[in-house]
């Protein structure tokens, strides 16, 4: 007997069936396949019943996946035709087919292992009728959805000012990824009432259109399942096995279509770790592997902890760092590796310093005989990437930004060099195409079309076309012409300043729901712009215009990346460094507020995630680890002091060899300099998380404004601020010798 019910946003499916099968006969261990497992991962491989494999970083968890399933078939458990194996990516489910092929020589065709948008799609497909979907049923990626999202809000009039698309979409895709209909949703006010009723409207018009969007193929998966009892026996009958990769990824909704799936006489095998579950913006809820041993019996994990990857020095310092995280399964990686070397820690004076330490580091170990390739600089945010690629770019070592674009070429970044040389000069016709309606200013591709047609035939620039064309561009031309008048006479960087932030652009990408990374990086467009200020000052160039770094941005984004398979270093940002490898990891911009951030420590919970993404990062490294961070750093183009990350003092002392600096670096500047620069005098010690009387995501009590969470800390010495966030008041900060604050 099974029933379905939704509760602000909480599941509720009950089976009376037995949850923990156990078969009666007991398959051979003598399998070629087992001769290389180690005692737990054979433990994992042969486990009778449902499982929850417990797998560290490095420890073999594909290896041990994909033989589970060998091993399955090969002793007539199941046929190819009775597994269920979910993966994450494609790419994923592709190596496991084809490790699968040569394993056991069998066509995997047939196999339902794939995604869970992958599988949901081919069940919506295979029961389309019962689901209540056209048998060619298209699907919305993210931009098709905004679309439709904006031509609903239009046939409902809608003032898209008051209820911006971006986050009606936001507001769809979260209740349907809480398992949420448009009649579920809880309403406590008018605003919500109203994005609940174009919800309804939205979901009208894709059924009317015959279309879906990704996070309706799940939704839609789930219900076919939970409401079709014949279907759903099918199912369970037919798949014997079931077995999810990175477990500690799946969100509630993706757990609850597992559970649907299992039969009573199915096992599920889940492999992950709760130590790595670094995607809670994405959904993914970390307590699904307590909730499965609960709902299955499972009285204790399997758990790989011997580690293939890491010398003992970083594994230490890994396990360190994660033991301060409450609530997990627990569990401590080892290697026979050896010990190796030290982590090698360097505090710059500035983030320039940071940036020139790494590229000096890596040219000793390329001379050392170590490959390019081997080598990865990981940052917490992309919008650090920019100085750490100028300082590559500059020493000519050939670099690749994984999973991501080069500063100088992320769309965001064009717009707004596009906005910089249309304020330098309106004619530029390639600039006035990118920005004419973006962000949309009711511009349509036909009026364009006409625009391009006028200034060919006059043979003139897009420009004076739009002058001459009467009202359709006026609002565009008032904005251009705002932007050049009110940046005569400022600086590089306050011209930089202001044209991102009055052409609408910051705007826009705040709104959108993934944006932040987006404002990162066109706040430090500016810090771009002081940089180049003050390497001009410093090679006693005068030419510090607006059109001097224009060319200078052009060359940047110039063909200078390294090729894909070519020897060069791996950037990119912790995110996207999971699930990878190599020889030398540099993790660099440790300080409080960058990493841990400052947006995550808001959040509950928002600290234990960012410590697990630190723990992320430190296992990539295999043979060295080198972890920095600078006493200043460039931001929104000002030299801010802060403290180095509550994270370096986890790591054990014992571990670590502190390098000593270079010769201070020059100052900062952001105008040109009309004096030689002063000596250059080192800012204070930076105050230490271990000298100040709260932790970061710690509750205080102010006398004045009541309980509060400490957000961080900023500033030098007895000038030490402490930004506190009121649940009411938003932040506030305090000159922390005289904050007046105690525990809560």
């Amino acid at each position: 007997m099974m029933t379905l019910g939704f509760s602000s946003g909480q599941f509720q499916v009950h089976s009376g069936a037995s949850d923990n099968p156990v078969m009666t006969a007991m398959p051979s261990h003598s399998s070629p396949l087992l001769a290389t497992l180690n005692p737990d991962q054979l433990a994992a491989v042969t486990a009778q019943g449902s499982a929850l494999v417990l797998a560290g970083a490095g420890s073999g968890k594909t290896r041990v996946l994909t033989t589970r399933i060998a091993w399955l078939v090969q002793t007539g458990q199941v046929s190819p035709n009775g597994l269920l194996a979910v993966t994450f990516t494609n790419k994923a489910a592709k190596e496991m087919l084809t490790r699968l092929t040569s394993m056991l020589s069998i066509n995997t065709r047939g196999m339902w292992a794939g995604t869970f948008h992958g599988l949901c799609n081919r069940l919506l497909r295979t029961h389309h009728r019962d689901a209540g979907l056209p048998q060619l049923f298209t699907i919305l990626d993210s931009g098709d959805q905004l679309s439709a999202v904006k031509r609903c809000l239009k046939a409902l009039n809608v003032d898209t000012e008051k209820y911006d698309p971006r986050k009606v979409q936001g507001f769809i895709n979260q209740n349907k990824d809480a398992g949420l209909r448009a009649d579920k949703v809880d309403v406590w006010d008018p605003y919500t009432r109203r994005l609940t009723e174009y919800y309804a409207a939205y979901d009208e018009q894709c059924r009317r259109e015959g279309c879906v969007d990704f996070a309706e193929l799940l939704l839609r998966a789930f219900e076919l399942l939970a409401k079709n009892a014949l279907l759903r026996e099918h199912y369970q009958e037919r798949f014997r096995h079931i077995l999810v990769d990175e477990f500690q990824d799946t969100s509630r909704l993706q757990y609850e279509w597992i559970k649907l799936l299992k039969g009573p006489d199915a096992a599920l095998f889940a492999v992950g770790d709760d130590d790595q579950s670094i995607y809670a913006f994405r959904g993914a809820n970390v307590g699904n592997m307590g909730q499965l041993m609960q709902d299955f019996g499972i009285e204790q994990p399997i758990k790989l902890t011997q580690n293939y990857r890491s010398v003992t020095t970083i594994l230490d310092a890994a396990n360190a760092v994660i033991a301060r995280n409450r609530d997990r399964l627990g569990k401590d990686l080892w290697t026979d590796a050896g010990r190796g070397e030290p982590i090698r820690h360097y505090e710059a004076y500035n983030d320039t310093e940071e940036a020139r330490f790494v590229v000096e580091e890596i040219q000793t170990l390329k001379r050392e005989g170590e490959a390019y390739i081997d080598m990865a600089v990981l940052y917490r945010s992309n919008a650090q990437s920019r100085g750490l690629e100028h300082a590559l770019f500059s020493a000519g070592i050939p670099y690749r930004v994984y999973g991501g674009l080069r500063f100088f070429e992320r769309a965001e970044i064009k717009h707004a060099l596009a906005y910089l040389r249309l304020s330098a000069n309106p004619e530029d016709d390639n600039a006035f195409l990118r920005v004419v309606n973006f962000p949309r200013r009711g511009i349509g591709d036909r009026a364009i079309e006409s625009l391009m047609a006028e200034a060919d035939a006059g043979g003139m620039s897009l420009w004076s076309a739009a002058c001459a064309s009467g009202k359709k561009f006026a609002a565009f031309i008032l904005l251009v012409e705002d932007l050049r008048r009110e940046t005569a006479g400022l600086s590089l960087v306050e011209s930089v300043e202001r044209i991102v932030a009055r052409s609408g652009l910051l705007d826009f990408y705040r709104s959108e729901k993934d944006g932040q990374d987006r404002v990162d990086n066109l706040e430090e467009l500016a810090n771009a712009a002081a940089a180049f200020a003050g390497e001009s000052d410093d090679q006693s160039s005068d030419d510090q215009s607006l059109e001097a770094f224009l060319a200078h941005a052009a060359l940047e984004a110039g063909e200078h990346e390294a090729a894909q398979g070519q020897d060069a270093v791996q950037m990119m940002t912790v995110h996207a460094a999971k699930g990878l490898e190599f020889k030398a990891v540099f993790i660099t911009g440790l300080e409080q507020g960058l990493f841990p951030h400052e947006n995550a420590m808001a959040q509950d919970g928002g600290l234990e995630e960012e410590r697990r993404l630190m723990y992320v990062a430190i296992t990539r490294a295999r043979r060295r680890l080198y972890i920095t961070h600078a006493q200043s750093r460039l931001l929104h183009g000002q030299v801010r002091y802060g403290m180095a990350s509550s994270f370096l003092e986890e790591i054990p002392e014992a571990l670590v060899q502190s390098l000593s600096r270079r010769a201070p670096p020059p100052v900062y500047r952001t105008e040109p300099a009309r004096e030689p620069a002063a000596h250059y005098t080192p800012p204070p010690p930076a105050r230490r998380t271990a000298d100040v009387p709260f932790k970061v995501g710690s509750r205080v009590r102010h006398p004045k404004y009541g309980e509060g969470v400490v957000a961080g800390y900023q500033g030098q010495g007895p000038d030490t601020e402490i930004r506190v966030s009121f649940p009411r008041l938003g932040d506030k900060a305090f000159i922390l010798d005289y904050a007046r604050l105690e525990a809560a």
